[in-house]
Formats: structure tokens, C-alpha cells, sequence
């Protein structure tokens, strides 16, 4: 991991005298988009046209909306623009469903429907998962790998320091180190190398081109993940937030799937493979650390110029967190009656409908076989996810303070009061301490 480190600063010091990336400017941005959308919407039978049943290029015109939002930020694209969008999506709904999925968060606060979900674009990521051999856990290293290309591009091109252009040499060093350690975790030490050093020979290629020199299982995450990026403002910071935020929902998704797996192999009676399991979940509780201490380098003044733009998106609205934690057991009731559970509706009635959980599948797998060393093992794993997404819960409360004070939470919450009220809730809240 030294030597990685050492290789990205080294490419920091040495881009400046490459190449720069051609930079788009806001006229060139709105004429190509404009033009792109004219031949989208023109009438059918016009040479110009594309029409319902013709030729259309979905990531091309993806391209041209993130170029623009890229020089302007998602909350600053202007009535008309949306209105051209709204009327792409209505004629051709149903098409591609990269496009579906990309549309649907660039039109969210168009539509009135703007939170967690579509900020961050997950409804893209769930795509991408589902149309190629890609694990979550594997999607999370490469959102991580993007914010060290992003901010090694960013030096090449020697965009401005400070306060709201990029960072300072020493926040940027550690937003690297971590960025790159949590990468390696998932990815593996051989793969990551191959892909730090695409990202340090050139750090302004495309990630879909960077994709290529992976293995084919991620390689196939294709083009449209360098699109699931929608910036609500053009602030620096906010890039590799947003980047991180999608790692962690990435992060619960694996963990969820595994979860899910470990509660089908106790109730098979398979207790070796559930220890196996559930140790891959304690691991990956543990791995979540590390973008905490990415997002620690998110600068104050940065963070409150663009969040002013994002009320209505909120951490507390994350599916996959709260998916993860009615899986380890039903939360008690005044859980599910608080924010957290009544800003994700569709979890909600997961949970209340009756679904199998972690800690019913072990309180059985313990009657079954009690004193058991294999369920002995599974215990002491269940203590150590406890203790874990513990740590888990009091640095995002760290983190929330230092960020917030004493504002209010963007998704309508009391803030940093909401995070420490339950601070000490169990997962494991149902079986013995």
C-alpha cells in the first residue's frame, strides 16, 4: 500500500507537465446538448429526426447532459432544458434502461421526487449490477479508483486551490491514502495496481477506458458509470462526496446479499459456511470505516456551499443501510416508527411483513445445537458485527458534528440530535448481550 501511495503522489508531481484535458466551456456545453436534443425531439420523417422506432444513441445523449451539468450543476439546469428532457424521456420510455434509469435522476426535482436515491444515482448503479458479472463490493473499488482519477485529473489540469477549488497537497494525500486503501480491500493488491497504474499514466483517460484494463467481471461495468455522477453544484468537493456515498450504499447492497446468504445457510444447518459468511460481512462493517476517513477530508466551507442545493437527500433515506439492519432483526418499534424507517417506506413493509432475519435464523441454529464451537463462532462473529457497526454509528455521529453543529439534517431531521438518539441501538437488540 506504501508503494501505491507513493506511486500517486509521484503522478501528482509529474501530471502538471502532461497534456491537459480539453475543457468544455458553457456555451460549447448548451449549443452541443441543444443540437443533440433537437434531433431527439424532432418530427418523425424529418431528415433530422431520430423517431420512436429509429436509430438512437442513449449514451451519446447521456454524454452531452452530464457534459453540462458537469459546467453548471444539476440544480442550475434551466426550465427549458428539463422540459426537452421530461419530453425525451415520455417519447421514448422504455427503450434503453441505462436511459430510463440516467433520466430519471437527472429529472427528479423536475419531477418533485429529489432525494438519496436519485442524488446519488443508485437507480443507474442498479443497472449496471444487473446488466453485468459485477458484485456490488466490486462497484464500491471502482467508485472508490474514480475519486483518485478525479482528483489526479484535477491536478493535471491545475485547477484552482482552495477554498473551493481543490484541496491543499495534505488533505489531498490523505484523501488518496484512504481512497486507495479501501479500493485495494475489495479489489485485491494485483488488480488495484493494474488500475492505479492506468490511472497514473494518464489520469485524464476516461474510466471507461481505465475499465479496460481489468478483469472482464469488471471491465463490463462499462461506459455508464462514469455517467452515474449528476453534481448538484460545480463545487470540487462535491464530486468525490457523492463518490463516496455511492461506495457506502454499494457497500450495505454487498453486505445485504451476504447477510441474506448467511440466514439461508443456517437454517440449511450448513454452520460452517454461515460463519464463513458472516464473517465477510464483520470484514466489509470493517472496510466501511475507511470512507468515513475519506468524507473527514470533505472541507467545511466546501460541504455547506453545495448542500444548500441538496435539501431533500439525506443519508437517512439510504435503502440499503436500513435494508441491512432489519436483516440482522426487526429494529423495535420505535424504530420503525422514526424517520429512519418512515423515509424508506418500501423497507419498511420488508420489515414489518415478516421477513427471515440473522438474529431469528441463529436463535434457532443456538436451540438446535446448543454449546456447539460452531455456533460458538457464529456468536462471537454476531458480537463482532455489533461492535463494528457501533464504531460505525459513532464516527458518522463525529463526522455529522464537526460537518453540521447544530443544523438541521437535509432530509428533515433534527441532525446531529437524530444520529446521537441512536447512537447505542443494537442490530442484535433481541438475543443476549
Amino acid at each position: 500500500m506504501t508503494a501505491q501511495v507513493g506511486q500517486a503522489e509521484s503522478a501528482l508531481r509529474t501530471a502538471i507537465d502532461g497534456r491537459c484535458a480539453f475543457q468544455v466551456t458553457r456555451d460549447a456545453a448548451d449549443a452541443a446538448l441543444s443540437a443533440e436534443l433537437a434531433r431527439w425531439l424532432a418530427p418523425e420523417g424529418t431528415d433530422v429526426g431520430v423517431g420512436p422506432e429509429g436509430v438512437v444513441d442513449p449514451l451519446g445523449l447521456a454524454r452531452l447532459v452530464v457534459q453540462e451539468i458537469r459546467v453548471v450543476g444539476q440544480h442550475f439546469l434551466t426550465p427549458e432544458r428539463l422540459a426537452a428532457l421530461a419530453a425525451v424521456r415520455d417519447r421514448y420510455d422504455g427503450r434503453d434502461p441505462y436511459l430510463d434509469s440516467f433520466l430519471e435522476c437527472v429529472l427528479d426535482k423536475h419531477d418533485g421526487r429529489y432525494w438519496n436515491r436519485t442524488y446519488l444515482s443508485i437507480p443507474v448503479l442498479d443497472v449496471i449490477l444487473g446488466e453485468n458479472p459485477l458484485l456490488p463490493s466490486g462497484l464500491a473499488a471502482l467508485l472508490a479508483a474514480d475519486i483518485v482519477r478525479y482528483e489526479l485529473c484535477a491536478a493535471h489540469r491545475r485547477t484552482p486551490v482552495s477554498p473551493l477549488g481543490r484541496p491543499d497537497a495534505r488533505t489531498l494525500r490523505t484523501r488518496l491514502r484512504h481512497s486507495l486503501r479501501f479500493m485495494n480491500a475489495h479489489l485485491g493488491s494485483a488488480v488495484s495496481d493494474d488500475l492505479l497504474g492506468a490511472i497514473a499514466r494518464d489520469p485524464e483517460a476516461d474510466l471507461p477506458a481505465l475499465l479496460l484494463d481489468l478483469p472482464p467481471a469488471l471491465a463490463a461495468a462499462g461506459d455508464w458509470l462514469e455517467l452515474s455522477m449528476q453534481p448538484v453544484s460545480t463545487v470540487h468537493d462535491e464530486y468525490f462526496f457523492i463518490r463516496v456515498l455511492q461506495a457506502h450504499e454499494m457497500a450495505f447492497a454487498g453486505m445485504c446479499w451476504r447477510t441474506r446468504d448467511t440466514i439461508a445457510a443456517l437454517r440449511d444447518g450448513q454452520l460452517d459456511a454461515a460463519d464463513r459468511l458472516l464473517a465477510q460481512v464483520v470484514t466489509f462493517m470493517d472496510r466501511n470505516a475507511s470512507l468515513f476517513r475519506i468524507v473527514a477530508t470533505l472541507r467545511y466551507e466546501a460541504f455547506h456551499t453545495f448542500r444548500e442545493f441538496t435539501d431533500g437527500a439525506s443519508a437517512v433515506q439510504s435503502e440499503t443501510y436500513k435494508r441491512f439492519e432489519g436483516l440482522c432483526g426487526r429494529p423495535p418499534s420505535a424504530r420503525l416508527t422514526s424517520p429512519a424507517f418512515e423515509s424508506v417506506p418500501d423497507v419498511r413493509g420488508e420489515v414489518v411483513s415478516g421477513q427471515d432475519t440473522l438474529s431469528d435464523a441463529y436463535r434457532d441454529a443456538a436451540l438446535a445445537d446448543p454449546g456447539s464451537a460452531q455456533v460458538t463462532r457464529i456468536a462471537e462473529r454476531l458480537r463482532a458485527l455489533e461492535a463494528s457497526h457501533h464504531r460505525w454509528k459513532a464516527t458518522h455521529v463525529t463526522l455529522a458534528t464537526r460537518m453540521l453543529g447544530d443544523a438541521r439534517g437535509s432530509g428533515y431531521t433534527a441532525g446531529v440530535g437524530y444520529l446521537s438518539q441512536w447512537v447505542d441501538h443494537r442490530l442484535f437488540w433481541q438475543l443476549p448481550a
